[in-house]
């Protein structure tokens, strides 16, 4: 009985050692799906954002993307969604998009600082 359960370990053993590589070989190739997915889905919004804004309204996006990424990420999704739904006639313009900016943006905090 000692041999059978010898055996038993270490077919047990070279089971989990077998789904350990293969766990291991899958995980690179997830991450690289998901990275290529990630891809494209840029490429996709970088298009949409072409069709959507003048090549001036996408320049004021990049700079402020620099400053506020987040921020941009969300008016960009806004932008393409109102484009679904067939809101926006026709390219957004550079003082469109500032107007929205600033609609979006709410309120700025006013910092003051004194010196003494």
């Amino acid at each position: 009985m000692s041999d059978i359960e010898e055996i038993r370990r270490r077919r047990i053993a070279e089971l989990q050692q077998q789904a350990a590589a293969q766990q291991a070989q899958q995980q690179p190739s997830d991450a690289q799906s998901q990275e290529q997915m990630r891809r494209e889905l840029e490429a996709q919004k970088k298009q949409a954002m072409m069709q959507i804004l003048t090549p001036e309204a996408r320049s004021r996006l990049a700079n402020l993307r620099l400053t506020k990424p987040e921020f941009v990420e969300q008016i960009e999704l806004q932008l393409i969604q109102l484009a679904q739904m067939g809101r926006v006639q026709s390219k957004i313009t550079d003082q469109q998009l500032k107007e929205l900016l600033r609609k979006l943006s709410g309120q700025k905090r006013e910092i003051n600082i004194t010196w003494k």
